[in-house]
């Protein structure tokens, strides 16, 4: 897609997209001049940035890992970006033949892809819905298809939250998911934060406020992270920074403060 756009409803190629700029970052070829552009400005203020989209994905595959394991056999993924390697049904379907997935997400280029691509398999949906909307998210007849909310559902929210303002309310639209899906249900969240980097929270927040707009409340500290778990009990090792969260590796835990991005999973009782 690096060449010419596709004819998608509210498509526009000369913004910079997060999830366009994610794609980027992990290697992909779904992106434009502008997101291209957005994210090498990025990379100059913070050159770890690109490592931390491999960490996002290895954390994710981990997350979805652990909560199959505990008997969990669907999946909702919110927001999910553009499809990648390893994605939330492969590994699902991996451990879990019968293992239903849906991904949410209201990018139109996003819906494209995820549509001609991953709802090829068998027991996989695509949503087009927004977190801040969740109460049309659970209704929407795709999402009933596929999932079924009197039993437990793994909740993935990845890499969105750290982008909404608490004028937005995100806490209360994760709160409104918290107490819609069944007990056993896991809420998995990933979030940038700038605890250990504090000298980056000022120009981040002016670089994204050309794409996200109200980003003054935005970075988040960890502490105001922990409070989207509430009414859940965090699983060990708890909030931690991605990397040290059931690392496959020890090693790869090392300086993990590094990847500042913190990530837990919770229990939903």
């Amino acid at each position: 897609m690096s060449g010419t756009a596709r004819r998608v409803p509210d498509f526009d190629t000369s913004t910079a997209n997060i999830a366009r700029m994610s794609d980027y970052l992990l290697g992909g070829k779904d992106n434009f001049a502008a997101d291209r552009e957005f994210a090498e400005r990025l990379l100059r203020i913070a050159p770890e940035v690109k490592g931390m989209a491999v960490d996002t994905r290895d954390f994710v595959e981990r997350v979805v890992r652990f909560i199959a394991g505990q008997g969990v056999t669907q999946f909702v993924t919110v927001s999910s970006g553009l499809p990648t390697q390893r994605n939330v049904h492969e590994v699902a379907q991996e451990l879990v033949p019968g293992a239903r997935v849906v991904y949410v997400d209201d990018d139109p280029v996003v819906l494209t892809h995820a549509r001609a691509i991953l709802a090829r398999s068998e027991g996989t949906g695509v949503v087009k819905g927004s977190l801040l909307r969740p109460a049309e998210m659970v209704a929407d007849p795709e999402m009933l298809r596929l999932i079924d909310f009197t039993r437990p559902v793994g909740l993935l929210i990845p890499a969105r939250l750290q982008y909404l303002p608490d004028v937005d309310e995100p806490y209360k639209c994760v709160a409104y998911l918290r107490d819609n899906v069944a007990r056993g249900s896991y809420l998995a969240i990933g979030h940038a934060v700038f605890d250990t980097r504090p000298e980056l929270a000022a120009p981040m927040v002016e670089l994204f406020r050309q794409i996200v707009h109200r980003s003054d409340d935005i970075p988040r500290t960890i502490d105001k992270v922990l409070r989207f778990f509430e009414g859940t009990e965090l699983v060990d090792p708890g909030l931690v920074y991605i990397r040290r969260w059931r690392p496959d590796n020890p090693l790869s835990a090392s300086r993990a403060e590094r990847a500042w991005i913190v990530g837990g999973v919770a229990v939903i009782g």
